[in-house]
């Protein structure tokens, strides 16, 4: 399969807000996608716990020992080289995946739920941030949060079908879906004005896919009831409402000329994430 279509099949909001980058930027954030879902797929598939460990567990020594037969792995190492990805940043991934390859995976509490989301995507959030030039350690963190957001976005919209798979992320009733999905808000927020130390012929795409992803939110609070959700299937944004959050991140784009970057609004959060990984050795 192309990187290309690792994109446009598993995520759909990401091709649709790339189609606004620049072609070799594009490219280089396709490859760090091709491999964050060659591990996802790894925990994903179908296959006992047993078999997924090994090809888990086969895919990092291989990543680890930079076996460059694999293309995967050999672009990933490209881009760490290049915009200077810790490899600590590639751990806590793959900590995060490997936390999902057991027989049943239940988090606890708000600080779990926190630490599971940076690793298996505000990593992805802090290592685009680097590939389009990010420095600020304050930006750098509101990377980390929109990663966040995104991931609880995903879990608020995944409970069936996460459960299914005897992973219990959240409870499965409306009131933790909801509160789950304003934990998610005050991270987007907290993303939005950093934004502007990514350079402005990069900017939009990333103002279009925090829009897009937002939305799928803002669609799964108008279920209303449980219910509801439960018979929904997938929730998502279509095109037409791609396409009106593509113009309403114009107005994005506007407003953050004309705003100043404010302080890390996430600091309480990250605290409670740095009691099990020191986030400032990731910058």
């Amino acid at each position: 399969m192309d990187k290309k279509n690792f994109l446009s099949i598993y995520a759909k909001s990401f091709n649709w807000a790339g189609f606004f980058l620049p072609k070799e930027t594009y490219l280089k954030c396709s490859n760090l996608y091709d491999f964050c879902r060659t591990l996802d797929n790894i925990a994903d598939d179908e296959g006992t716990i047993d078999v997924k460990l090994r090809r888990f567990l086969n895919f990092k020594n291989n990543f680890n020992n930079q076996e460059f037969q694999n293309p995967i792995i050999k672009n990933m190492w490209v881009l760490m080289d290049e915009y200077n990805i810790s490899t600590k940043i590639v751990e806590d991934l793959f900590d995060g995946v490997e936390s999902d390859i057991q027989s049943e995976v239940k988090l606890n509490s708000k600080k779990e739920l926190l630490i599971y989301s940076y690793r298996v995507a505000g990593t992805v959030g802090l290592m685009m941030a680097k590939i389009l030039n990010v420095t600020s350690s304050n930006s750098l963190k509101s990377a980390i949060d929109l990663g966040i957001a995104m991931q609880l976005t995903n879990i608020s919209r995944d409970v069936i079908e996460d459960s299914k798979n005897k992973r219990f992320y959240i409870k499965h009733n409306f009131e933790t879906i909801k509160e789950t999905l304003a934990t998610a808000d005050l991270f987007y927020d907290s993303s939005f004005s950093s934004i502007k130390d990514i350079q402005l012929t990069l900017r939009f795409s990333i103002l279009v896919a925090r829009r897009i992803y937002r939305q799928i939110g803002r669609n799964i609070i108008k279920k209303q009831t449980i219910q509801n959700y439960n018979k929904s299937g997938k929730i998502f944004v279509n095109d037409s409402g791609k396409i009106l959050q593509t113009i309403l991140s114009i107005f994005d784009l506007v407003k953050l000329s004309l705003i100043k970057k404010h302080n890390h609004l996430r600091d309480k959060e990250h605290e409670l994430i740095s009691e099990e990984i020191n986030l400032n050795e990731r910058f």
